[in-house]
């Protein structure tokens, strides 16, 4: 933590945290660039792709089977 303060995480990058997930481990497990996943992790607004939320949630169910993509995204 920098200056005593922590950036806000997404809905999707808590569920990594709490999955004890790095974003490099997700990324190479996922196809999904480190950067993309990154804004994922930390910008609550952003919205990926269709191709890229596919990827995403197919990674996901491996981990987590009864995930859904609202449970990451208002979409």
């Amino acid at each position: 933590m920098v200056g005593g303060w922590k950036k806000p995480r997404s809905r999707f990058g808590r569920w990594l945290d709490q999955q004890g997930i790095e974003q490099v481990e997700f990324s190479k497990l996922s196809g999904v660039s480190r950067n993309t996943i990154s804004t994922l992790c930390n910008d609550k607004e952003y919205i990926p792709s269709p191709k890229v939320m596919k990827k995403i949630l197919d990674t996901v169910r491996q981990i987590e089977p009864g995930k859904k993509m609202d449970d990451f995204f208002d979409i």
